[in-house]
């Protein structure tokens, strides 16, 4: 019983490393959205689905970081699955995994420090949004 407790602890602390590493990324935190606002079995066009509304980088630029560095790291981790042509994304089969922390980052946007909601369009919305439903009540 230790052992299995053990290896059950080792393997969720990898897990949620994975999913740290995974959000630690402006371009994978944006195409986790982007996935999230998406049907579960739609794909998502790339590389406009992993940038960011407030700072938009090079296309170029970004497709090559995508194709040689995110993409393959969330596919790894079968956060996402993707194809080439055209460059595209969907969900992989861990995909709720790492969706999960950034929806709780969501739903408690009125909680997080101003620092990190200011600048960030979807915190922002979130936060607007629960202001106005706790004024219209």
């Amino acid at each position: 019983m230790t052992q299995q407790r053990y290896q059950n602890g080792k393997q969720v602390i990898k897990r949620w490393d994975d999913v740290f590493k995974a959000v630690t990324a402006e371009p994978r935190r944006q195409l986790i959205l982007s996935l999230s606002d998406a049907h579960p079995d739609e794909i998502v066009p790339l590389p406009e689905s992993a940038v960011n509304p407030n700072v938009p980088r090079d296309p170029t630029v970004l497709r090559q970081r995508l194709y040689h560095c995110h993409l393959p790291m969330l596919s790894d981790h079968e956060f996402i699955t993707w194809d080439t042509e055209p460059l595209v994304a969907g969900r992989g089969p861990r995909f709720e995994e790492v969706a999960i922390v950034l929806e709780s980052l969501q739903s408690n946007a009125t909680d997080v420090p101003d620092s990190l909601v200011f600048g960030c369009q979807r915190l922002e919305q979130e936060r607007q949004e629960r202001f106005s439903d706790s004024v219209a009540e």
